[in-house]
């Protein structure tokens, strides 16, 4: 079944072909980053308005590339929430358009489920049960995936999303957007022993997390400590980003001992921080625990983790109605 997959949650269109969920002819996405730098973050009006003017293109192009036309596409799958509703509003809208002046069978897709499951994508895909850590700029959660239709919540941030940190303590170094990878950029050149940023376990043992406390302290710590970011710069971002990913990992291991669970999942935008992904493997490896992540191309936003999960909802039937709407919360 050729599935045409949309995404337009925040600030990338993207369009993509999966087949049968599993095989990508093709994904395409539009980033809006140098849209957005000038402001330090995502400005909802101005990502609205730069995915109506991409939306018709990116799709075309990821249907040429992946060889087919309008009339070979057998079923729409697009995300319906959680995200900015205007620039939700944008795909939704043109899938269901295009779904129902062809006729096609056509479903809503929750964005985190995707994010979740895009594992499933990779050459040698993990089985289930699954623990699975999703760390993004607007989320950070743990999950215990029974199957694709069905994923249980353990845990969540109380505050800032891992990724968001990432962006904050970026700004304080004047290092701009987007955060993440100026930050590992800069880490590696630093000592993360030099600053050691209190750990923020928030409590060892359960499942939830907290990272407004550590972006606190490296605010404080650049407040007190003349010229800190002219001379410590490399420093303080190495020890901001040992801090994160070390609870990171400590989380999602210990989830994964909790439910005897001998595979663990790192999916979402800060999955393609590279220390996070090295150290994971080290210390699952010690524990005797599989380490499934998606590549590069599959942990930001996109459209084929969308189509390769909706193709098991049209598969099973499921369609999604004309008068269906987008929604910002998630509800995973």
């Amino acid at each position: 079944m050729n599935v045409l997959g949309i995404e337009s949650s925040c600030d990338e269109t993207a369009a993509a072909v999966v087949v049968d969920g599993r095989r990508i002819l093709s994904s395409v996405v539009a980033t809006q980053i140098a849209l957005h730098r000038p402001y330090g973050g995502v400005v909802p009006e101005l990502a609205s308005r730069s995915h109506i003017e991409a939306i018709a293109p990116v799709v075309d192009q990821a249907l040429a590339e992946a060889g087919l036309g309008v009339n070979d596409v057998e079923g729409v799958c697009v995300t319906q929430g959680p995200g900015l509703v205007g620039c939700l509003l944008v795909g939704f809208c043109f899938a269901k358009a295009f779904a129902f002046a062809r006729g096609l069978p056509w479903v809503g897709v929750d964005h985190l489920s995707a994010h979740l499951h895009s594992v499933q994508l990779i050459a040698d895909p993990p089985g289930y049960p699954l623990t699975a850590l999703l760390a993004s700029g607007g989320h950070t959660a743990l999950y215990y995936l029974e199957s694709v239709e069905r994923q249980v919540l353990l845990g969540q941030t109380r505050d800032d999303a891992a990724g968001e940190a990432y962006d904050k303590v970026a700004k304080m170094l004047g290092l701009g957007y987007p955060g993440g990878a100026a930050i590992e950029s800069l880490a590696a050149k630093g000592d993360p022993r030099r600053i050691a940023f209190t750990r923020p376990y928030l409590d060892k043992d359960a499942f939830d997390f907290s990272f407004s406390g550590l972006k606190t302290a490296v605010y404080r710590y650049i407040q007190t400590q003349p010229f800190a970011v002219e001379r410590n710069a490399a420093d303080i971002a190495a020890g901001f980003q040992a801090a994160v990913v070390e609870v990171l990992i400590h989380k999602l291991l210990l989830a994964a001992e909790d439910k005897a669970c001998p595979r663990v999942a790192l999916v979402g935008g800060v999955a393609a921080n590279g220390a996070l992904r090295l150290n994971l493997s080290r210390a699952a490896e010690a524990k005797g625990i599989q380490v499934f992540i998606p590549p590069l191309t599959l942990c930001g936003d996109n459209a084929a983790m969308i189509a390769a999960v909706g193709y098991h909802a049209l598969k099973a039937g499921g369609v999604s109605s004309l008068d269906a709407d987008v929604y910002s919360r998630h509800r995973v």
